[in-house]
């Protein structure tokens, strides 16, 4: 039997598959969630991707956020300590989520629940934004299209939802421009070659279009590490 068909418990297969070392397993849950780990994945930038991404968060009163999926790292005590609103996340990873609670214990007005991205438990229109941190680059493209359909249902008229992720095809940037750096990014990261093609944009405008729901206009969008990240900040009518 392969090796990544032991971490299958109710995770999808290309989970299992592709990033078991890097999600499921538990050392190597210990061995990423650590600071300096993180950064060096992120090619230096993690602190500037967070300073963007929290600089985007909805700080209204009584605004619902939802967190899909856990994430290594200090994003979710970060954005805990940037509002008091209810944040609710939730993770497929049964490992990923009691990483989570031992980050956020002592706080009680955040919520953890086991669910697919592609199959959300919450009602329609349940929340005032949803946050994607690093999650579609690692999806095939179907996952991504059945997340687009339930951040679309989930998220309220007049919500917001916010993206942080690798920019489209960074054709100029050297890591790409460089073959052998090109190949090893695509080898770890199997899926981000056809997300690099993608039109976020337009994938999330469909989805919210066929929910009743529309953008209000362009996102809003900043880039990092010469347009090989981005923050992008969608609105909605």
């Amino acid at each position: 039997m392969r090796l990544y068909k032991k971490f299958l418990d109710g995770v999808p297969e290309y989970l299992a598959r592709y990033y078991w070392w890097a999600y499921l397993w538990r050392w190597g849950i210990w061995f990423f969630d650590h600071q300096p780990i993180i950064n060096a994945i992120l090619l230096g930038q993690y602190d500037k991707l967070l300073k963007k991404t929290l600089a985007q968060i909805d700080t209204k009163p009584d605004a619902k956020i939802l967190q899909l999926t856990c994430v290594y790292g200090k994003l979710t005590p970060s954005l805990l300590s940037s509002t008091d609103n209810e944040i609710h996340l939730c993770d497929v990873a049964t490992g990923q989520l009691q990483l989570a609670r031992r980050k956020t214990r002592n706080v009680d007005r955040c919520h953890l629940a086991r669910m697919n991205a592609e199959c959300l438990g919450y009602r329609n229109d349940a929340f005032d934004q949803v946050i994607v941190f690093f999650l579609f680059h690692e999806m095939p493209a179907e996952a991504r299209l059945n997340t687009y359909a339930e951040i679309a249902r989930v998220v309220r008229p007049g919500g917001s939802v916010l993206i942080t992720e690798y920019a489209a095809t960074p054709q100029r940037h050297w890591l790409y421009r460089f073959l052998p750096s090109r190949l090893f990014i695509g080898r770890l990261e199997p899926f981000l070659p056809g997300f690099w093609q993608e039109d976020v944009t337009a994938k999330l405008s469909g989805a919210l279009e066929r929910n009743d729901k529309a953008l209000d206009g362009e996102p809003v969008v900043e880039y990092c590490f010469a347009g090989f990240y981005r923050v992008m900040r969608f609105n909605l009518v």
